[in-house]
């Protein structure tokens, strides 16, 4: 499958690099695969349907059918408890820069995963949270 354009705002983007600077393992280097091919705007200017960094994002399991809402967080806030993944697990960066209604595929140790994003119930600039 084709990865999908992505979308990250400018100051994640520089919050993103600085911690792919700082991290040498595969996690951070995916990431940096990703933000390079990332479409970057403003935070006034990124559409409330994307997923950006603390952001809650519900998506669908394409093949169990399962959803989950999850927030995707800096590595720091992880808490699995709350629901807050990392932006450099698996499923943390693949969710990173989707709209709502994108599919993405990605690898796991078990095989591949396939998820739908279905929506942003709460993306921090679309309530003008530009701080967190």
């Amino acid at each position: 499958m084709h990865a999908p354009n992505i979308i990250v705002t400018a100051q994640d983007l520089r919050r993103l690099q600085d911690l792919v600077t700082l991290d040498s393992t595969p996690a951070a280097e995916h990431l940096d695969v990703e933000l390079a091919r990332a479409d970057v705007v403003a935070q006034t200017e990124i559409d409330r349907n994307v997923v950006t960094m603390n952001s809650d994002v519900t998506y669908e399991e394409l093949v169990s059918g399962a959803r989950r809402t999850v927030r995707v967080v800096y590595p720091d806030r992880a808490d699995a408890a709350r629901g807050w993944i990392s932006v450099l697990a698996p499923l943390g960066s693949a969710l990173l820069g989707l709209r709502v209604g994108q599919e993405i595929e990605w690898r796991i140790p078990s095989g591949m995963r396939r998820v739908r994003v279905l929506a942003v119930p709460y993306q921090p600039e679309a309530n003008g949270d530009f701080d967190l």
